[in-house]
């Protein structure tokens, strides 16, 4: 029995580190692990890193972008959103591929890569102006037979007019699988938001293959779940984060957002599948396998932003492959990824009622027994920071807490105003987590970020539209007690937190957390998890514990997900050093970004 569980454990291990050891899709792998095999740079040597090259970003503009690496190359975005092909042993650009000027939606967390098993075709897919493109990975030349002279138009096959389609693209690149790239999308917050339908076309014709209906039809499952015709005119239940692919089975895991209007839904009254679900695809044909709803008629905007991540989990005696869904409640969803089944039980629990006119809140809400929560899920009186320290602004909070609606996780919107906690763009965003596939760790970055929901009737008197507004003091600080952003380990063979520590730091303070966080973590086998954020800072810290090990100050903030790869037998590590300070994000600033290199000095 040892010897069988010794063999599985070292074909496993095989087989990540050559899924891992490269960085040619968004977030290094289909598998959405945002791990790396590559242990060249580990816990003895990592404070010699030293910077190697850096690569400009030029326009001042903001970037997050996650680098993808082929062949030699390394494909990032720059130039006014242009796709920049650099050598990346030595950051020289190789080619450019602008976008039109005119086109201010691009695809710039990432891009998609595909090569043809013969390695004859090599292809960059992307989205801008809510078209999908193609484009030559090795020139930068548009692909002129993918679509229509290169590019398909996404507005359309949608059974709505075009024309009245403002967005429809998401921002986050979609998963290639063989030769399709499977797509989500980004619909727009108000109440003639387009379909959330996720979507596949051929990488070499652009050609529609398949489309899943999130908001279904008659005759599909799911579809008495809306008020009889909702597809007709409800939008949003779309994938605007990440999806993930089990290669090996074929599922393309896709997790959605909450059905529109966001935060009032009077017009789409029921459950609402498969708003908020992570949907289990058949990555051939679209087929729903199965699925599992985390909010029930969403009035809240607590989209599933992360990517699910795909391990393996050593659990009462057997071997699970399963996926773990965070989310913005600060809730750890895990399933066993063939059959849907939770590894820890999920209860329904009855959640505060509504007392808006026509709204119909579920009465339950799922809620796992496993693993502990990752986020606070409440905000009162007693959790106001010790760092408000003028009397009538803390005064004010303590009143806004006392006379708004604060029940909890799902207290419902209203006209007097209700906290939402830890927010809708609290808890885990896009790029906010990583997973080590084979030893069950994986490693939530969240944030508290507690706001205010006040409805308002619109113009018609018949439907309602919330202002809502995140919390902060006049000194740009949240007003809950730090920590404002964590980094959360867990172990999912036991289902229990490992650690959490504070990640990142506000202006003049230490152990606080950062403000308003977008950051994507990186594990690697040296033993290494690297972060960087929007504090100037990349730290390296030790997996085991959290600690600290390296730090360095980046030219700018940082968002989004670094990569790591090898070229010549040396490992590299690149961030995207191009964002906005987290106490100024609301604020236009020219940003004097660049893509920074690191690897340990040559022998």
């Amino acid at each position: 029995m040892i010897l069988r569980v010794t063999c599985l454990l070292a074909v496993c291990l095989l087989a990540n580190a050559e899924t891992h050891s490269t960085w040619s899709e968004y977030g290094g792998a289909p598998d959405s692990a945002q791990y790396s095999s590559l242990q060249q740079i580990n816990r003895s040597n990592v404070s010699k890193l030293e910077v190697v090259w850096k690569f400009p970003t030029v326009d001042g503009g903001k970037y997050f972008f996650n680098p993808l690496v082929a062949n030699g190359l390394i494909y990032v975005m720059a130039k006014n959103k242009s796709i920049v092909a650099l050598d990346a042993a030595t950051g020289k650009q190789v080619w450019i591929h602008a976008v039109e000027p005119s086109i201010k939606l691009v695809t710039d967390r990432g891009i998609n890569y595909w090569e043809s098993k013969d390695h004859t075709e090599r292809r960059l897919l992307f989205a801008s102006g809510n078209f999908l493109q193609a484009i030559d990975a090795r020139t930068g030349e548009s692909i002129q037979s993918f679509g229509n002279h290169g590019r398909v138009d996404l507005k359309q096959g949608l059974d709505r007019d075009p024309e009245k389609i403002h967005l429809v693209q998401s921002t986050t690149p979609g998963r290639i699988f063989e030769n399709l790239i499977i797509l989500g999308s980004a619909t727009n917050e108000g109440y003639s938001s387009a379909p959330g339908d996720v979507r596949a076309y051929d990488v070499r014709s652009g050609t529609l293959v398949w489309t899943f209906h999130t908001v279904p039809r008659p005759g599909e499952f799911g579809y008495d779940t809306w008020p009889r015709d909702a597809w007709k005119t409800v939008g949003g239940a779309n994938s605007w984060g990440e999806l993930s692919l089990d290669e090996k089975r074929g599922i393309v895991y896709v997790p959605t957002g909450s059905p529109k209007y966001n935060f009032y839904g009077a017009n789409r009254i029921g459950a609402n599948l498969f708003g908020d679900c992570l949907l289990a695809l058949d990555a051939r044909t679209g087929k729903r396998l199965w699925h599992f709803q985390m909010v029930h008629h969403d009035i809240w905007d607590y989209d599933n932003a992360t990517g699910p991540k795909l391990l393996t989990v050593h659990r009462n005696g057997k071997t699970i492959d399963a996926v773990a869904q965070p989310g913005k409640t600060g809730f750890l969803y895990v399933f066993n990824r063939a059959t849907g089944e939770p590894l820890w039980p999920v209860k329904e629990k009855s959640v505060p009622r509504s007392d808006m006119p026509g709204e119909q809140a579920w009465a339950t809400q799922p809620f796992p027994s496993g693993p502990p929560p990752f986020a606070r899920q409440k905000f009162t009186e007693k959790d106001l920071s010790q760092f408000i320290r003028n009397p009538e602004e803390r005064a004010r909070y303590r009143d806004l807490l006392q006379t708004a609606r604060n029940e909890g996780l799902f207290t419902p919107p209203a006209l007097r105003g209700t906290i939402e906690m830890p927010g809708n763009n609290g808890g885990a965003n896009w790029g906010g987590a990583a997973a080590d596939p084979s030893s069950a760790r994986l490693f939530v970055v969240s944030k508290d970020l507690p706001c205010i929901l006040k409805l308002e009737p619109d113009s018609t008197g018949t439907r309602y539209t919330s202002s809502f507004g995140f919390l902060f003091t006049s000194d740009g600080l949240s007003p809950i007690a730090p920590p404002w952003t964590s980094l959360t380990s867990y172990d999912l063979n036991q289902g229990k937190i490992r650690w959490t520590i504070p990640l990142g730091d506000a202006p003049d303070l230490k152990d606080t957390g950062t403000v308003y966080p977008k950051v994507g973590p990186v594990v690697t086998a040296g033993g290494l998890i690297f972060t960087a954020t929007r504090d100037h800072k990349l730290r390296a810290l030790d997996e085991d514990t959290g600690k600290i090990l390296w730090e360095t100050t980046l030219p700018a903030a940082a968002e989004g997900i670094p990569a790591v790869y090898e070229i010549n037998g040396r490992e590299y590590l690149v961030v995207c050093a191009a964002a906005v300070d987290s106490v100024a994000f609301k604020t236009p600033v020219k940003i004097e970004g660049a893509y920074v290199a690191f690897a340990l000095p040559k022998q």
